[in-house]
């Protein structure tokens, strides 16, 4: 037998440097990533010694040094000392030497480009201070493409190569050559997809960038793997590039190899709404082929490949509540040019729990409230100002059927009709569409009825004694323009950058939206409003209202003058970091930290970009291929709320699917 003494397990109480007068010693700390001395609000990372994360850590401050022109700071030792039981005290002995600074910078085997357009674009002047990390960075591999590398291997120069040397050293400055290699022109022979033992080939060829007989450039295909990557077809991870060169023609074959990994979903589900439980039954085919339909053999389970979306979902409590959803999208039309076709129908009926006919005879007793609809919307992509702006505009109509129903809106019989038109101008450069590390999401966009009260008589709105008209005439036809505007950012904060799938991102985002009206007499539409406050799980959604998330506080408490009647005006914003724990495909999973705040405005005129109600908290997203995003959030209001005195200060909330609750 073999006995084993494991020993106590040992911890880092405090990180002591020495010799240091160019930092603080915090920031040298911070540079420590596995590391860390035991605080009381570090609860995520332990603080435990480890010999070879110890020693890769002390080369993490030395190259903080060199980042910041100290090229010749060194360690000159580390002593560990015990202190209490299980605990140690570290103590590191630095040598910082002096900092040094560019002095001049030139290039030499240059033909193609001018030395002042390379220097431009290397951006470094002399007295600056140096930092071989930003010169190989300016050099090689910019975040932004603004490297020498990228602007010749953007023009076809595929085995362009740089080498930068420090040619002379006088004091504390330094003199650096750039040596540069050109080689010739390559463009682009035969372009070949490996992997794609799902999707058919036309649909993995129409996203990719780089085209047979183009100059090589790496920025498409960079490009193209981020477009691969949005379509959620392939594990992000997996993606391939192998560049085949023929220096004999001057071309370069490009294949591209990928993974395929599960993207359709199912949603089975129980959830809260109108008081009673609902159930929720739905499924999404997020690759569907319709033109496989009817060829034999092809349902396996159901036919695929086309990249189209086809979903269908139900709900439903029994008699009180039914819904049923259908959608299709196109994304390639006609399969020439990136041109969607999305169409959508849907009905709900929502009732006090009676019958609708009782022994062939119709139910007095019931009440109900009957909504049909449908959409069909087309979708471009321009190249204009560049090409990640999207077009998209859609036509739709929703018919309201009410009988004695008399909770949501402002009149309980007759019918209301609300057809409008609606254009979105977006431009989307977000890098994955489950956990973007970068790039932004700007949209704005409008939703108008026809004017209606332009082409009325000018009494239409008032009775023959010069009372108003009551609800159900005046909204028979329901106007109203409604705009908004949303942003959003992904901005990596680690040094890895955003290529690296664990890299700390900050999300920012804020939104404005605003009813207005055509005409007073009409007045102010009942529909389309927005609603504020809490994470509202309910799928009632009848009258188009939008129901925006605002963490730490009461599902739709925010909402001016009451949960009830919706608001014209709102503004939301939010601030989140965010870490993945996992960035497995077939399981998401990152943490995260909000700051956001919002409020909503009865008035326009009384709109106050400003005076917003706050909430922080944490929580966590799971990813799930079958299931899509789940959410759980820890939200703590910041600020009180007149109308709800006796509200939680903090309290727990759970999301399902992606985007829900935002503008």
């Amino acid at each position: 037998r073999i006995h084993i003494d494991k020993g106590e397990k040992v911890k880092v109480d405090e990180i002591v440097f020495h010799g240091v007068k160019a930092f603080d010693e915090e920031v040298l700390a911070r540079k420590m990533k596995e590391t860390k001395a035991r605080k009381w609000w570090r609860f995520y990372k332990p603080s435990k010694f480890l010999e070879n994360s110890f020693q890769s850590d002390l080369q993490g401050v030395v190259n903080h040094y060199h980042g910041q022109g100290y090229r010749n700071a060194r360690i000159l030792g580390d002593s560990l000392s015990r202190k209490d039981e299980g605990q140690v005290k570290l103590d590191v002995y630095v040598e910082e030497g002096n900092p040094f600074y560019f002095g001049d910078i030139t290039f030499t085997g240059n033909t193609k480009y001018r030395t002042t357009q390379l220097d431009s674009l290397l951006d470094i002047q002399r007295g600056e201070v140096f930092s071989l990390e930003r010169l190989e960075t300016r050099v090689f591999m910019d975040p932004k493409g603004l490297d020498l590398s990228s602007l010749y291997q953007d023009d076809g120069y595929l085995t362009f190569q740089a080498r930068p040397i420090e040619r002379r050293v006088v004091g504390d400055t330094i003199d650096i050559e750039v040596r540069m290699m050109e080689g010739q022109q390559f463009r682009i022979g035969r372009v070949m997809v490996q992997g794609n033992s799902k999707t058919n080939d036309h649909v993995v060829y129409r996203e990719i960038r780089t085209r047979p007989g183009d100059l090589f450039s790496r920025t498409d295909i960079i490009r193209t793997q981020r477009e691969l990557s949005q379509l959620g077809y392939f594990n992000p991870e997996a993606f391939g590039v192998n560049p085949i060169q023929h220096p004999e023609d001057g071309t370069v074959d490009i294949e591209y190899t990928v993974e395929e990994k599960p993207s359709d979903q199912i949603e089975l589900s129980g959830g809260w709404g109108g008081g009673r439980v609902v159930g929720t039954l739905g499924i999404s085919f997020t690759n569907f082929a319709a033109s496989k339909m009817f060829k034999k053999g092809t349902w396996r389970p159901i036919p695929t490949g086309d990249g189209q979306r086809l979903s269908l979902r139900a709900q439903s409590n029994g008699l009180f509540f039914q819904s049923y959803n259908f959608s299709f999208t196109e994304p390639w039309l006609g399969g020439k040019k990136p041109n969607s076709l999305s169409v959508s129908v849907w009905r709900s009926i929502q009732s006090n729990g009676q019958p609708k006919m009782i022994e062939d005879q119709i139910n007095e007793a019931r009440t109900s409230l009957e909504i049909t609809g449908a959409q069909i919307g087309l979708g471009q992509r321009w190249k204009k100002p560049d090409d990640w702006f999207v077009f998209q505009s859609s036509l739709s109509y929703q018919h309201f059927n009410l009988n004695d129903f008399g909770s949501f809106f402002s009149f309980s019989n007759g019918r209301a009709n609300n057809l409008a038109l609606t254009a979105v101008l977006g431009r989307n450069s977000v890098s994955d569409p489950i956990f973007p590390t970068w790039g932004s999401n700007v949209e704005v966009s409008v939703k108008a009825t026809p004017p209606y009260s332009a082409f009325r008589p000018l009494d239409y709105y008032e009775n023959a004694d010069g009372s108003p008209v009551d609800d159900q005439t005046r909204y028979r036809w329901v106007e109203y323009h409604k705009w908004k505007v949303k942003a959003e950012w992904y901005t990596p904060l680690t040094q890895s950058g955003g290529e690296n799938p664990k890299t700390l991102v900050l999300r920012t985002a804020a939104g404005v939206g605003l009813i207005g009206q055509y005409n007073r007499r009409a007045g102010l539409s009942p529909f389309e409003r927005f609603y504020l406050g809490g994470v509202f799980l309910s799928g009632f959604v009848l009258d188009g209202r939008e129901i925006l998330n605002l963490r730490g506080y009461d599902d739709l408490s925010l909402t001016a003058p009451d949960r009830n009647t919706g608001a014209p005006v709102v503004a939301k914003y939010s601030a989140e970091l965010r870490y993945p724990l996992s960035t497995n495909p077939s399981a998401t999973i990152y943490t995260l930290a909000f700051l956001e705040g919002g409020n909503t405005w009865e008035d326009p005129r009384a709109f106050n970009p400003f005076q917003v109600y706050r909430s922080a908290g944490v929580g966590m997203r799971i990813f799930l291929p079958m299931f899509g995003l789940l959410g759980l959030d820890y939200g703590w209001r910041l600020d009180d709320l007149e109308s709800v005195p006796n509200m939680d200060r903090a309290q727990f909330h759970f999301s399902i699917g992606m985007n829900m609750g935002e503008l």
